[in-house]
């Protein structure tokens, strides 16, 4: 946080990322009650819980999630739009990048929300980063160039197969219990304001708990990468190293920045000065990385001017090493990488107050305005109620799925998870879908990726031609 305000920003750049830091957390906050309401449609509709505490309780696990949940998946945002393009393009491009990517993902939300339609946040704010990466690069004259697309390609394929796997999962459970469980109580819809038995009551409070906290894990993770882009794009000197980093983790670094140096040796022993083999370029950055490192004992005491430098120098190394894998054995690629993961302490990180702003917006956004979404999923995906079998199949579903998510790095949609998980309830159960919903959610699946990435190139050519 002192980086922020140690003097070393102008007032004016200093109003400005505090504006964007708003805006990141009012992303945040609009996420929790657009995707959360997913999680407590089914205990809702149920009648597990009434609104009030089953809202409080998803707000709480979303806050929980967010500080348990790690920064794997946050890692993966900030690595899909390359921050070294907000840096090279200056202060005054890169806040255009960052205020459109946000304008972008609040107004396509806020819009689905508003028309009661289960979109994906997650989508949203990809597209958002997509939009403004390619906008920027077409700006200068290298359409494309400004996207990670090795990595785009990654979490794009992750973000189709989930709801696939959400609505087969979640028929497969369905049908299972159909088969193990004579309790007919349990496949019928509720019968007024009676709770379910209390056995599939605790397992439903579970579920949303589950999925709720799951949520926060992941969706958590992208507002903290998100303003984590933020952060490192418009202060580089402040937060492109972990400034808190201890001692002994920058003696690791340092330590396996000399091994990695020395594994790479063989490899580079023909490389020439400015060679750009993966190999060559891999052996010049350790070398730069390990002077800069050289008689630091913390990341404080390396130069202001060098930070960048440093960070910019691992992904570089990150890129080469991707081009690399296909030529060296695994045995030597295994142990790169193991000296690799030994320097990524000082990059991959996030400072708590950014876990803590994250966790309070988005548990806070759950409890607010969860009500449209909530009626379309209990009411109007399928052409009958949901019974409890349903509800706890597609949450129980959806928490495993979204938490394997979170553990592995891989940014996922909740609400397309959960909802085509009931979905698939509804299909086993031959109650039908209501087929004007479906086209609904069906169609923001496609257009949520495309639609953002339109709105946030616009507003970031119309942003750019005003301030020039």
């Amino acid at each position: 946080m002192e980086a922020i305000f140690d003097g070393s920003l102008s007032a004016g750049t200093l109003a400005l990322l505090v504006g964007c830091l708003v805006v990141a957390l009012g992303f945040e906050f609009v996420n929790g009650f657009h995707d959360t309401a997913n999680a407590v449609a089914t205990v809702i509709y149920t009648k597990t819980l009434k609104p009030i505490p089953a809202v409080m309780l998803s707000g709480l696990c979303n806050f929980a999630g967010v500080f348990v949940g790690g920064i794997a998946v946050a890692i993966a945002i900030i690595r899909l739009l390359p921050v070294e393009l907000l840096v090279s393009a200056g202060v005054g491009r890169g806040l255009v990048m960052v205020i459109s990517l946000l304008l972008s993902a609040m107004i396509w939300n806020l819009g689905t929300w508003w028309k009661g339609i289960p979109a994906s946040s997650s989508h949203t704010l990809i597209g958002a980063i997509l939009g403004v990466g390619m906008a920027s690069s077409a700006m200068d004259g290298n359409f494309g160039e400004g996207v990670a697309w090795d990595k785009a390609l990654h979490v794009g394929l992750t973000l189709l197969l989930s709801p696939v796997l959400g609505f087969a999962m979640s028929a497969g459970l369905l049908w299972i219990l159909r088969k193990v469980i004579r309790d007919e109580r349990v496949f019928q819809p509720p019968k007024g304001e009676e709770p379910p038995p209390s056995w599939i009551r605790g397992l439903l409070v579970l579920t949303c708990g589950g999925v709720s906290f799951s949520h926060g894990s992941n969706d958590g993770q992208k507002g903290v990468g998100l303003i984590m882009l933020i952060l490192i794009g418009l202060v580089p000197a402040g937060f492109a190293l972990d400034l808190d980093a201890p001692a002994a983790e920058v003696t690791r670094a340092r330590a396996a920045t000399v091994a990695m140096r020395d594994h790479m040796a063989p490899l580079a022993e023909a490389c020439e000065e400015g060679s750009t083999e993966p190999e060559c370029v891999i052996h010049a950055e350790l070398v730069i990385i390990t002077e800069a490192l050289e008689g630091h004992a913390t990341v404080r005491d390396i130069p202001r001017a060098e930070r960048w430098g440093v960070r910019e120098g691992i992904l570089r190394i990150d890129d080469s090493l991707r081009h690399l894998e296909e030529h060296v054995e695994p045995a030597v690629m295994a142990q790169l990488r193991t000296d690799r993961a030994g320097i990524a302490p000082l990059t991959d990180y996030a400072p708590w107050w950014v876990i803590l702003a994250v966790a309070l917006a988005l548990g806070i956004g759950t409890m607010i305005g969860w009500k449209r979404i909530v009626v379309t999923v209990g009411e109007k995906i399928g052409k009958s109620h949901l019974t409890y079998a349903q509800g706890a199949s597609a949450e129980l579903v959806a928490a495993i799925t979204i938490g394997l998510s979170s553990v592995f790095g891989l940014p996922v949609s909740t609400t397309h998870v959960l909802s085509s998980g009931v979905a698939g309830t509804m299909v086993v159960e031959g109650s039908g879908l209501q087929k004007s919903t479906v086209r609904n959610v069906a169609l923001a699946w496609v257009l949520t990726l495309p639609a953002a990435m339109a709105i946030s190139a616009t507003i970031f050519f119309a942003l750019a031609s005003i301030i020039g």
